[in-house]
């Protein structure tokens, strides 16, 4: 099959080449990530092309709603591993629909309560922004949206993930590229006999989050409203490598994006 990738601005090199090297048709737009996929679309409909993406829109349902049932083969393969429920799950959102997918899973599949928590960037912070507005409709948010976070760069929800989420999370978090950069560090250098994990920005950004969460006393009222304790059983999912091999070293090694 033929496919043609279109990337918004500020995806990095490496990852278009990757892509290059699978046999596709690839180029990073000058668009942000929902501006690009509007222009896919718009060229898909002139070319009569299948748009295939895990965002959805009026007339555009089915095929994300396949990605998110894909999704979900993740989390069953986590809670066969498990050997009891988790109390906290934090998830990394960016249109949302992973971690919808993922919430609708557990809420299904657990009959105990579940404290669901979303991270995103600062800078695409949609789902916060659409926590805050205390409505039923969900906010977007535009701009550039740069951040070491590329595939949470995403300032619109999918809007069935918003049904879900709204309905199922606890609270919704922006974290800037420090609390990234520092998940990735902890994951890629762990304490005593835990297996190192090269995660990659978007992956790390929960652990990162959780870290602050727990050591900064800043958040110490909302570690406590979210009953985060020694009893705690957190899971998190890693959803990315380091697919930015320069970055990731530059982070990781190199002490980028350390917090001052």
């Amino acid at each position: 099959m033929k496919a043609r990738i279109y990337m918004p601005a500020g995806s990095a090199e490496e990852r278009l080449q990757n892509i290059k090297n699978e046999g596709a048709y690839a180029e990073i737009t000058t668009m942000n990530y929902d501006d690009t996929v509007r222009y896919t679309s718009q060229l898909a409909k002139e070319n009569g092309w299948v748009v295939i993406q895990d965002t959805m829109w009026e007339g555009y349902e089915e095929i994300p709603l396949w990605i998110m049932q894909g999704y979900t083969t993740l989390i069953k393969e986590v809670v066969e591993e498990l050997e009891k429920a988790p109390t906290h799950v934090f998830l990394q959102a960016g249109v949302g629909s992973f971690a919808g997918a993922v919430v609708a899973f557990l809420e299904q599949y657990y009959e105990q309560e579940i404290t669901f928590v979303l991270v995103e960037p600062y800078v695409a912070n949609c789902y916060y922004e659409s926590f805050k507005a205390g409505t039923e409709q969900f906010v977007t948010v535009g701009g550039e949206m740069q951040t070491i976070m590329a595939g949470l760069a995403c300032g619109e929800p999918n809007p069935l993930a918003w049904e879900l989420l709204k309905t199922y999370t606890k609270v919704s978090i922006c974290c800037d590229e420090e609390v990234a950069a520092t998940g990735m560090r902890i994951l890629g250098h762990p304490l005593a006999t835990d297996q190192r994990i090269i995660a990659g920005e978007s992956g790390a950004a929960p652990v990162g989050c959780f870290y602050e969460l727990m050591t900064n006393r800043q958040y110490t009222e909302l570690k406590d409203t979210l009953q985060l304790d020694e009893n705690s059983r957190v899971l998190f999912i890693n959803t990315e490598g380091d697919t930015d091999v320069e970055n990731y070293r530059n982070i990781v090694w190199h002490g980028k994006y350390a917090k001052n």
